[in-house]
Order: C-alpha cells, then sequence, then structure tokens
C-alpha cells in the first residue's frame, strides 16, 4: 500500500488502573511533588527578570530544588521535565491569547496528574481480556482495564506504538491516559445522506429527518436520593463551622462522597454522547449543526443592583441544563469522529433556526408555541410539528443554500460561504 494512502493518527485512550493502597500513597506523593514543582517554578519565574527567564535557567533550578527539597525525589526525573515544558508552554499560549496566564495550583483545587513522558518506560503486557499491566516509574507494575486494543507486542512498530502517557486523579479513583500514535488507512469519502441536527434541553439530538436521541436521567432514584441527603448534610456542617476555620474531616468526606457522585454521573453521560456521536457519524456522510455561542446562552440573568435582572431563578436552572448537556463537547466528538470516516462537518448561523418555518420559510412572530411544538402562523401554511425536528430542517436548509460558516485561521471569526445551488427541498 502507498504511503498516500496511509495517514498519522494520535489519539489518547484512558483505563481505570486497580492501585494497591502503598501504590496509591506513591501516585499521590508524586502527584503533589509535580504541583510543588510547578509551584516552584512559577515563583522562580516571578522573581527573576525577563532576559534571565530561559528554559536552560530553569532547568538548573529545578535540578537544584530536587537536590535541596527531599519530597521533590520521589518524582521521577522525566516527569519533572516534563512539568517544565507544560509549564513553558503554558506562557506560550498565553502570550499567543488562548488562555490566560498561568497561576499557583492549590493543593484541593486542582486536578492531581502526574506525566510520564516516555512510551517506553511503560511497558505495557496484556494479561487477559479484561485486565492489563503497565510499569509506573517509582511505584512497579499496576493492572489497568483492558478496554481498548492498544499497539503493543506485535501491533506495535515504529508508527504503531504508544508515545507516553498521564496519569489523572479524579473523583472515582487514578486513571492513565495513553497517548497512542497510529498509521491508518485514509478514509475514503462517506456516501451516507445530509442531515441537520438541532442540540436542545428537552430532546438532546433532533435530526432533519425525523429521528430523536434521548436519555434518562444520570443517576437512579436512589442515587439522587443519597446525592441529596449528602448535600443537605454538607451545607450543615459549613453552616457550623467559623470563619477561618479549616475543614473538617467529616465535612471533606462528604465532598468526597459527593463527588464521586457527580463523577458517576458525568462518566455516564460521556458514555452516551460516545455511543450517540458514533452511531451518527457512521450512518450520515454530511452533518450540519449550529454555530451556537454557548459561552452567551449561559451568561447570568442576575443583572446589577441598578437594574437587577428578572427571572433570575429560571435562567439559572436553563444554564445548568445546557451546562449538563455538554452540547459543545458532542460537536466536538462528532467532528472527530466524521473526519475519521470519511464525513464532513458544517456550521451554520444559530439566528432564524428556531423562528422559521420549514415548510413554507417564512418567520411569523408567536410560532413557536412552546418548547416541543412549532405551528406555522401564516395563514396560507399553518404547518405544525415538532419544534426540535423543524429547527433541524432548517439547520440543512441554511446549508444547502450555501450559508455555512467558514472559521478564519487562528480566530473564532467566520465568514459566508461560497453561495451553492440549493438541493430540492423535501
Amino acid at each position: 500500500m502507498s504511503q498516500d494512502a496511509l495517514v498519522k493518527r494520535q489519539f489518547g485512550h484512558r483505563a481505570r488502573l486497580a492501585l494497591a493502597p502503598a501504590q496509591v500513597l506513591k501516585v499521590d506523593d508524586q502527584a503533589h511533588a509535580a504541583r510543588t514543582l510547578w509551584n516552584l517554578l512559577h515563583a522562580w519565574w516571578r522573581m527573576m527578570p525577563k532576559d534571565k527567564r530561559s528554559l536552560a535557567n530553569a532547568d538548573a533550578a529545578i535540578r537544584q530544588a530536587r537536590e535541596g527539597v527531599d519530597f521533590l525525589a520521589v518524582l521521577p526525573a522525566q516527569a519533572a521535565q516534563a512539568v517544565l515544558r507544560t509549564y513553558f508552554q503554558a506562557w506560550k499560549n498565553c502570550w499567543e491569547g488562548r488562555t490566560d496566564a498561568p497561576n499557583f495550583k492549590g493543593r484541593f483545587h486542582v486536578a492531581m496528574s502526574v506525566d510520564i513522558p516516555q512510551g517506553r518506560d511503560l511497558n505495557i503486557t496484556r494479561v487477559h481480556r479484561r485486565w492489563g499491566m503497565v510499569n509506573i516509574p517509582k511505584v512497579g507494575r499496576v493492572r489497568f482495564r483492558w478496554t481498548k486494543n492498544l499497539p503493543v507486542g506485535k501491533h506495535a512498530g515504529a508508527e504503531n506504538r504508544i508515545t507516553g502517557a498521564r496519569l489523572i486523579k479524579d473523583a472515582l479513583g487514578w486513571h492513565i491516559a495513553f497517548r497512542v500514535q497510529a498509521l491508518e488507512v485514509k478514509p475514503t469519502p462517506h456516501q451516507g445522506p445530509e442531515v441537520g441536527i438541532d442540540v436542545g434541553v428537552s430532546v438532546p439530538l433532533a435530526l432533519s429527518d425525523g429521528e430523536t436521541y434521548e436519555h434518562g436521567d444520570w443517576l437512579t432514584d436512589k442515587e439522587k436520593a443519597e446525592l441529596l441527603s449528602l448535600e443537605q448534610r454538607a451545607a450543615r456542617r459549613r453552616r457550623h463551622r467559623r470563619s477561618g476555620e479549616r475543614t473538617s474531616r467529616r465535612l471533606r468526606r462528604t465532598h468526597v462522597r459527593i463527588a464521586g457522585l457527580r463523577a458517576k454521573a458525568k462518566r455516564r453521560a460521556l458514555d452516551w454522547q460516545h455511543k450517540t456521536t458514533t452511531h451518527i457519524a457512521r450512518t450520515y456522510g454530511t452533518l450540519v449543526v449550529e454555530a451556537l455561542a454557548i459561552t452567551s446562552m449561559v451568561k447570568s440573568a442576575k443583572g446589577t443592583v441598578e437594574e437587577p435582572g428578572k427571572n433570575v431563578a429560571q435562567k439559572s436552572g436553563l444554564n445548568r441544563s445546557i451546562h449538563a448537556e455538554a452540547w459543545g463537547r458532542t460537536v466536538t466528538m462528532l467532528t472527530y469522529k466524521t473526519a475519521r470516516l470519511g464525513g464532513t462537518l458544517h456550521k451554520v448561523p444559530a439566528p432564524g433556526t428556531s423562528q422559521r418555518c420549514s415548510a413554507c420559510g417564512s418567520t411569523t412572530p408567536g410560532s413557536r408555541e412552546s418548547q416541543a411544538v412549532f405551528v406555522c402562523k401564516n395563514p396560507d401554511c399553518g404547518w405544525s410539528g415538532n419544534a426540535d425536528h423543524n429547527a433541524a430542517r432548517n439547520v440543512l436548509y441554511f446549508y444547502r443554500m450555501g450559508l455555512a460558516l467558514i472559521p478564519a485561521a487562528g480566530r473564532a471569526v467566520v465568514r459566508r460561504a461560497k453561495r451553492v445551488k440549493p438541493a430540492t427541498a423535501r
């Protein structure tokens, strides 16, 4: 097979680790050492003159700190170098306007993580169908949940290999995220149909062909009752805490249990999103979505003292529902999955998709009678149907009329696409 028919793909794969209690303590110590090293680097950066802030000087400062501070020695040297590179990359991202300036990392408000930059240090082997083994520097051999075939053993090579990993801790424990590089066959153009997609709160995904994708609650009734009880318990304990007093162990344990239930709900939501977006990307060749300004949509309605907002509680509840559906993450998944399967994803302007009648094309005030029902007020039309289905049809119509948005290079600005001959209306 020629090299032109192959494409290099880089992706990540996250797996759950099965650590022994002693190994958990070792990985925790490494994560705290990495966080402390970041803070020392930030203090060094603020203290040094601008002409002395170089990678070589920072590397020398790290080596000196590791020799003088005993507990920093638990962090492998390669992981310490990864902290240094990440810190300098954070400043580069800040200078290019992509992120804010890096700052100190607090003990309880930052995700704990340790980087393993060299893939050859992992020495991955598969034990049986459900579990594999990986080597973690200064920790030892650890089991991890095997849920995806990785390029190890006879499947590994110069182009198919694991280039590194990162240990990440969340409310459900420690996980390992592998960085995988693979050489795959370039996908052929997807021959599936075109479809418009409307995202919403009551109906998470509505398609222009009438298909809908919905889900239930992410927690069972028993889990929701437990979460409510824990939140009430935490509120009572916070109410009896004096100002400036440290958080008690009982309150911290309550917070850990709350975080565990919320992490379980998020994991179930991610599982639904992955399965749903994979099915859509395999079924359709061209996907069209709205270019939503989600950050502006979830702004608070609280207002100011001089001009207080209205319906603040209702708007707050809507904002929580929008955050829970994670529309941006859904579009991100669809983007890379359609590209991998040979399809394309386009964005169209959001204004007008919910108010326009997809049958006659008129925009009449009052047609959107409720969140779920659309009834065209045009006396010559009178079409009625599901509001989300109507919006999805409008999204596809805007694309066929040549109104797809093209992002400008390096900016979030969009331009009008070249107008094409409209397809026959369905």
